[in-house]
């Protein structure tokens, strides 16, 4: 199904959430060849934050001010509170993963600016 949170993805994912129980949510995520989600942060208090358990294709993760890592199968990637980023696929991909969100208290997300299509460019 097509992410309802589109409006914060430049290109166009697909969502399908697997469970929610306890704080815990955990998703799927797709991501169509280039589609990338915008700058965000994950807000907790006392937890928080979010883990990718990267699924297939090929993609990238970069925290602000640090340089992207590629992701592939296998990979996992712990989010901490408070960090900007973002994540999506390569140019040439498509890009799959699991988003589990770490429960914690008062957590939040707040979406940010796109990713600029200059800085995805260079990404190799």
């Amino acid at each position: 199904m097509p992410n309802p949170f589109g409006e914060y993805f430049t290109g166009q994912s697909y969502l399908a959430m697997l469970m929610q129980l306890n704080g815990v949510g955990v998703a799927n995520v797709t991501f169509e060849p280039a589609c990338r989600n915008n700058w965000h942060i994950h807000y907790g208090e006392k937890g928080g934050g979010q883990i990718l358990l990267v699924t297939g294709g090929r993609g990238w993760y970069q925290e602000w001010g640090k340089e992207a890592q590629v992701l592939h199968a296998g990979d996992v990637v712990a989010i901490p509170v408070g960090v900007k980023h973002w994540h999506g696929a390569a140019k040439d991909s498509w890009f799959a993963h699991i988003a589990i969100e770490v429960p914690g208290e008062n957590t939040s997300n707040e979406w940010l600016e796109p990713v600029s299509e200059e800085e995805y460019k260079k990404l190799k």
